[in-house]
């Protein structure tokens, strides 16, 4: 049996791939991906051991057609757990290279864990050693610190150490697969980019002004981009709305990444509306082929001109990435290889968190553990980026204090003040729709869709619309707010009529420029991003332009803006300056403290207890959208209509699906029973999709609201 030769793969062509040659190729890559943070020898070990399996006779048939199923995974993880000490922390990578990281588990286990594994008959894969020598680790290069959660960092080392051997994995065989592998382009190093952002800014460097907006702006951009020779850590950038940060924030990270020698920056944004024009930006400065797009609404897959994208979006392999909060921390949460092969690209990068108050409150303990983790042990350097500073403090290790790198903060912000808010107290809708009424110009912001289209109603007195009178909210498909948006912009740059009733999408990303707006209590940082939109170019005087604050006479829940509220209101009998950096930080101080354990909800934390990890149940339970909404398809434009017949043709495809989104609306359970009951749905045909309907009456969805919200249980309809 000596003479045996021992495959990995065969491919369409027929050709072989020696088992020898892809362990060790696989463990190179993976090393080499692990020596970002210093584990080169344990990257290198996970990948040498990883199909060691594949050496059963078994598998060898299988290779040249034997239908008979065989494990190969497990033989390398039983190998590492029995050797033990720190090769036990390999076992988890290897077995789950392919079906995702197991949880430990224990004695008697009949679920997939890992040591229901190591009780499974496995293949003889001994030939092994005749090939393949066990390689040594190296003590690590980091060890936790002290009073640090133990089991929480040998957990992310874990993650980090599949994320090495799943992508390396996946390379070599595409590589082998594809006779050379697939084109892909890293694109350029940040010292290159660095250049560049520099060439694009220049023309507004030499701006000394200190009383306009572009001259603070520049003096908070020039600040950025000279704290980039600072050491690695963490960081704030705590800039007033309009002060730029965007450009800003970039700025730092490429210097940063210059000095450091750095891989790449991550951009990480709470809203898809604000990633697709932080992009964009991206791309005009730096080109379009260093800047990957990766979030839910953009999908490369079926388009041969982004092939390249595509591949980049499998494991973030370009110099600059925007996406999206739900990306990003779902993915360091996540078990399987799919979502994982991308985080050991993560090390050694500039994070810019923008929005940071948008963190996830019921995630937000691991998520900022997570982050604590990335700058402490593997080389990154993390920027929360606001102008609504979170109170992380109490959740950061002492010596992780974040370093401001905005200048004269607290200056910017008296010299940014552009609105004086006001507190209108209780109103009825009437009298709010009369104030509005009042303006010529005017931006409301409600809590709840159902209450925009109320307002909206009682604006228009009753009637379908009236000129110069809008609505936007998410009851209307993403296509139909772009183009009400254009509206409601050009008629404020002609100097038209414009009221807008609108839910708190405007709130961040959508650049609109009121001279008066009123705002619905909500948490304080919703109500300064409001202002936000409030004489935004500063063409008024502070004085002279208002934010007002109300409350209905009746009060209504919004889900899961309880607390906000609460806190807001107490806030607003007590602080002189809501806009003030101070106010925000005390605000989010008794928030954090009220939400308590809560802001762990699912005790992601305690999911790696006494080295008993709960890797499968971490990733099932880690939901920054719970899904508790239904999508439903609005037929009205000729694209909706064509990809709603391609589907029921042909079924569902990425891109479809992609194409689909920008004609649907998306509601909770709730609002979905009422409309399902009056007879206005019909799932879209597909085997496993019923989750996706169409709405059948065409009247329900109108061009003034989008959906009609206002149906009742029992309103049947005859079709």
């Amino acid at each position: 049996m000596d003479d045996i030769k021992y495959l990995a793969h065969i491919n369409d062509r027929k050709e072989e791939q020696l088992l020898k040659d892809h362990l060790e190729r696989t463990a190179q890559r993976s090393g080499t991906f692990a020596g970002a943070f210093g584990m080169y020898d344990w990257g290198y070990g996970c990948g040498l051991l990883h199909d060691i399996g594949k050496y059963s006779l078994a598998f060898q048939e299988r290779l040249k057609g034997s239908e008979k199923k065989v494990d190969h995974s497990t033989a390398g993880a039983k190998l590492c757990w029995e050797k033990g000490g720190m090769y036990t922390l390999l076992s988890y990578c290897i077995v789950g290279h392919h079906a995702g990281l197991p949880d430990t588990g224990g004695e008697g286990d009949t679920e997939k864990t890992l040591c229901s594994r190591f009780t499974k008959r496995i293949e003889d894969y001994q030939a092994f050693s005749k090939e393949i020598e066990i390689p040594a680790l190296s003590e690590p290069t980091f060890v936790p610190v002290p009073d640090e959660n133990i089991d929480f960092f040998f957990s992310v080392l874990i993650r980090m150490l599949y994320s090495c051997l799943v992508d390396a994995d996946y390379l070599d065989t595409e590589e082998f697969m594809n006779g050379g592998g697939a084109k892909r382009q890293g694109g350029e190093e940040l010292a290159v980019l660095w250049g560049q952002f520099n060439g694009y800014v220049s023309k507004w460097l030499g701006n000394q002004e200190t009383d306009t907006i572009n001259g603070r702006r520049t003096e908070i951009l020039k600040n950025c981009m000279k704290m980039g020779t600072e050491e690695k850590g963490l960081f704030r950038l705590t800039v007033p709305t309009g002060g730029g940060k965007t450009v800003a924030s970039l700025g730092f990270a490429l210097a940063h990444g210059k000095k450091h020698k750095m891989s790449r920056v991550i951009y990480v944004i709470p809203y898809t509306s604000i990633i697709e024009q932080t992009a964009q930006i991206f791309r005009d400065i730096l080109g379009e082929e260093n800047v990957l797009e990766n979030h839910c609404n953009i999908d490369y897959e079926g388009d041969e001109e982004l092939k390249p994208m595509q591949l980049a979006a499998e494991n973030w392999d370009k110099p600059v990435i925007v996406t999206t909060n739900v990306q990003f921390f779902e993915s360091m949460f996540s078990n399987r290889s799919s979502k994982c092969r991308k985080l050991h690209n993560i090390a050694n990068s500039v994070i810019i968190f923008d929005e940071a108050q948008m963190l996830p409150n019921a995630y937000l303990k691991p998520c900022v553990a997570a982050i604590e983790q990335l700058v402490r042990y593997y080389q990154c350097t993390a920027v929360l980026c606001t102008a609504t500073q979170p109170a992380l403090k109490k959740f950061l290790s002492e010596d992780m204090k974040g370093k401001e790198l905005c200048p004269g903060m607290e200056e910017q912000f008296r010299f940014f003040r552009r609105v004086t808010m006001k507190d209108l107290g209780e109103i009825s809708e009437e009298e709010l729709a009369e104030k509005l009424r009042r303006n010529r110009q005017a931006l409301c912001i409600v809590n709840t869709k159902k209450k925009a289209q109320c307002i909206y109603r009682k604006i228009c007195g009753g009637k379908i619309s009236r000129e110069g009178v809008y609505h936007l909210s998410t009851a209307m498909y993403p296509v139909h707010r772009r183009s009400v948006l254009k509206q409601i912009r050009d008629r404020l740059a002609d100097g038209q009529e414009c009221i807008v009733i609108s839910t708190s999408l405007v709130e961040a990303g959508v650049d609109l420029d009121f001279p008066v707006v009123y705002r619905q209590l909500a948490g304080v940082d919703s109500i300064i991003q409001a202002a936000g939109r409030c004489n935004r170019e500063g063409k008024e005087t502070a004085e002279d332009s208002f934010t007002y604050i109300f409350r209905f006479d009746e009060r209504e829940s919004v889900p899961g803006q309880r607390q906000q509220i609460q806190v807001a209101e107490s806030m607003l009998q007590d602080a002189p300056d809501l806009n003030a950096p101070e106010t925000v930080e005390k605000y989010f101080e008794i928030l954090y403290h009220l939400r308590g354990d809560s802001l762990d909800s699912k005790d992601i934390l305690g999911m790696s207890r006494n080295m008993n990890f709960q890797f499968a149940r971490a990733g099932e339970s880690f939901r920054i959208i719970e899904e508790n909404t239904k999508t439903i398809l609005v037929p009205r434009e000729k694209e909706a209509v064509e990809v709603l017949d391609e589907i029921r043709q042909k079924g569902f495809s990425k891109n479809r699906m992609r194409t689909m989104g920008q004609y649907c609306v998306n509601v909770y359970d709730n609002m979905f029973q009422r409309l399902y009951a009056a007879g206005l749905l019909r799932p879209i045909s597909g085997e496993g999709e019923e989750q996706y309907f169409v709405l059948t009456k065409e009247d329900q969805y109108s061009d003034e609201m989008g959906l009609e919200l206002d149906v009742e249980y029992g309103q049947a309809v005859m079709l």
